[in-house]
């Protein structure tokens, strides 16, 4: 069974109630002021779609952050509402909760096209999957649009359960189509050679995604913090470099199976005695004991980038080292460049990776930037998610 898109929607005169992504960082120095509004941007050509298609009414829903179930006005969707109302150039109108009495009366009124739910984590039934509060939500609309990517791998009653009271009625945005066509094109038949990128803090984070791409890719470039456990695992010293027993023995799992030849680990590093302090270029595999590897070194890079320069699909997922800090920054950002200027097709996943792409400027230089930090992972894991499959396929 296919996957029925907006467009395959009538949506005329129709009350819309449609499930986005707003969970947007806000700025650390201004609680009211959005940091990044990527996610909210994403969603606009599905929004304008649907009420450049003359639906009667659209009611937008989101969570954000993790208020735990508790109204508090710290994970407020107001400067949500606040931004999409200068996008949109009308009034959003941001109920008081998502179950908000007054909804049902906003809903009859002729003016205010455009409701935002608040918060729909201020009710412990949204986490909970609770069929109950989905049906509540379900009496908002007559159709339903479903285009959070970066929450469909969640069991939620805004993303799964909901579906049950929209049979042949629940369509995918625009956004949600973007990113499973990026993302079918790394799981299915990807171009050869097919090369990963895996970054970040710890293996037993990453153990599947990593043992999933084992199988398919040609190689499999390992940074960050993620290395030094690898790196412990075969007999280098790692220094004060961050690193568990658990992915020091997961590492050697990995390392045990015959898809080791497949993994690139780092030649030398970039090494401090704290993560604020002086940089040194360490031209070695050993870290000596009193230093922290927060980078890959200069060597490492033109390794990886010799790779690099022959691919035809890479998938990025997680930073190199402590790119918010530019003395460790080279590595990743030195990725970035590469990745840049290639004619394969690639693919950013994942939260950091993304950030860090963003801050080298080169956005627009890549093939697709995911949106779903750990719903791509999830998909790649699994072939699917929850909240799709629902959407595909109905729940009873």
């Amino acid at each position: 069974m296919a996957l029925k898109f907006i467009t395959e929607a009538d949506l005329k005169d129709k009350k819309v109630l449609a499930r986005f992504d707003f969970n947007v960082p806000m700025d650390k120095n201004d609680s009211s002021k959005i940091a990044d509004t990527t996610r909210i941007d994403e969603a606009l050509e599905t929004i304008n779609y649907i009420l450049k298609s003359g639906a009667k009414k659209l009611v937008l829903m989101s969570h954000f952050g993790r208020p735990k179930g508790e109204i508090n006005k710290k994970y407020s969707l107001e400067p949500v509402a606040s931004y999409l109302s200068e996008k949109l150039g009308e009034d959003v109108i941001l109920t008081e909760t998502a179950l908000d009495r007054g909804i049902k009366t906003l809903l009859n009124l002729n003016e205010s096209r455009v409701i935002l739910l608040e918060n729909l984590r201020f009710h412990p039934e949204e986490e909970g999957n609770d069929r109950e509060f989905a049906r509540q939500l379900s009496t908002y609309g007559e159709v339903f649009v479903f285009d959070a990517f970066g929450a469909a791998h969640r069991k939620h009653a805004s993303t799964y359960e909901i579906n049950a009271f929209y049979k042949n009625k629940a369509y995918g945005g625009f956004l949600l189509k973007r990113e499973l066509e990026a993302l079918e094109k790394i799981i299915n038949h990807p171009k050869v050679p097919f090369m990963a990128i895996v970054g970040g803090a710890k293996v037993s984070d990453k153990i599947k995604i990593i043992e999933t791409l084992l199988i398919s890719v040609d190689k499999l470039f390992i940074g960050g913090a993620m290395a030094y456990p690898f790196l412990k695992a075969q007999g280098y010293t790692i220094g004060k470099s961050l690193c568990s027993d658990e992915d020091v023995s997961l590492a050697k799992r990995i390392l045990n199976t015959p898809s080791k030849t497949k993994i690139v680990l780092p030649l030398d590093h970039i090494v401090s005695g704290a993560l604020d302090g002086k940089p040194e270029v360490l031209d070695s595999i050993n870290i000596p004991e009193g230093k922290i590897g927060l980078d890959i070194g200069p060597r490492t890079l033109a390794h990886y980038q010799d790779f690099l320069k022959n691919a035809q699909t890479v998938l990025w997922n997680g930073p190199l080292g402590l790119f918010e800090n530019k003395d460790f920054s080279k590595g990743t950002f030195g990725v970035a460049k590469t990745l840049s200027e290639l004619k394969a097709y690639t693919l950013i996943g994942g939260g950091d990776s993304v950030n860090a792409v963003k801050l080298s400027g080169l956005t627009d230089k890549m093939s697709h930037v995911s949106t779903g930090g750990g719903a791509s992972l999830e998909f790649i894991e699994e072939g699917s998610l929850p909240g799709i499959q629902a959407l595909k396929f109905g729940i009873d």
